[in-house]
């Protein structure tokens, strides 16, 4: 009898684990959490195409950098998460790489933003606003980093603060970018069935 509710238990603890295992989850559930991340990404759609400007930062170690910046923008996984590509040139040699993939969380009801620069990642909060997001990094125990993009009129202005708790922010970046256009990226070039 031990042997039974034994293999019965693991048997109802594998039956809860089963989309972890392979098995697919009830499809009418996953139509409505993709209905909601799509109708999330919607509210970021302005981001998609591709972009050029000039863009400035000022350096810890130096004077201030002015660079070309180019960033790509699209949708993967029938528009649930919207993946971007940041590129910065210095003389017309790359010096600055990024990637990113923002999505939402239908059950928390948030966006987040996962992105890779410089051989670290961080997971980091999202929030669109009526005229593009904002993102923060925190930055110690004294503050934090707020990036704010506003997509208007066919350009892209995007600005980073350092903000000290309590105090006022200081910024030390901006980009100001002109949509040169649309672009199929990432899903151009996919590899299918043959």
């Amino acid at each position: 009898m031990r042997r039974l509710i034994a293999v019965l238990s693991f048997a109802a603890l594998l039956a809860g684990a089963a989309p972890v295992l392979g098995q697919e989850p009830d499809p009418a559930v996953v139509a409505a959490r993709m209905d909601a991340q799509r109708a999330a990404m919607a509210k970021l759609s302005r981001l998609d195409g591709e972009w050029r400007g000039e863009a400035w930062v000022d350096s810890r170690t130096g004077p201030r950098r002015i660079f070309v910046q180019a960033e790509r923008v699209g949708s993967m996984l029938d528009g649930t998460v919207k993946v971007i590509e940041g590129r910065g040139f210095e003389e017309g040699k790359l010096t600055f790489n990024a990637f990113a993939v923002i999505s939402y969380d239908p059950d928390k009801k948030a966006y987040s933003m996962r992105t890779n620069t410089w051989g670290y990642h961080m997971d980091v909060p999202v929030e669109p606003t009526a005229d593009g997001f904002i993102w923060t990094i925190p930055a110690g125990p004294g503050g934090q980093v707020r990036y704010t993009a506003v997509i208007k009129d066919g350009t892209w202005t995007e600005w980073g603060e350092y903000i000290p708790t309590g105090g006022k922010g200081r910024k030390f970046m901006e980009m100001t970018l002109k949509r040169l256009g649309d672009t199929k990226w990432p899903s151009e070039g996919a590899l299918g069935p043959k």
